[in-house]
């Protein structure tokens, strides 16, 4: 399973409302290291999938969601359980790095 791409309208749906833990990412086509997180994210959502849904949220076409997360820089990297954040973390890290957290936080 590749990321899903969330909006403002969906996101209640997709990440609060998922069975499954669910990674979002608040990001925007001109950050370059939310695009250097990018591949490993598409890597990790087929890794856990059926685990974990790792959802991705644009922050330029979003401002709802990001604002409301209090989003302040990206690539913002959010963990929701059961419709609740469990753990955040803020800018690039490498792939290792990010499933060692996914994997700590659930």
């Amino acid at each position: 399973m590749a990321t899903v791409p969330v909006t403002d309208a969906t996101f209640d749906e997709e990440v609060k409302n998922s069975d499954i833990p669910v990674v979002v990412d608040f990001w925007a086509e001109w950050c370059g290291p939310c695009k250097q997180i990018g591949p490993a994210l598409e890597e990790l959502a087929t890794e856990y999938e059926g685990k974990i849904k790792i959802a991705k949220v644009d922050v330029d076409q979003n401002p709802n969601t990001a604002a409301m997360m209090g989003v302040r820089g990206i690539p913002a990297l959010f963990i929701f359980k059961d419709g609740q954040v469990i753990s955040n973390r803020a800018g690039a890290a490498p792939k290792a790095s990010l499933a060692s957290w996914i994997n700590e936080s659930i």
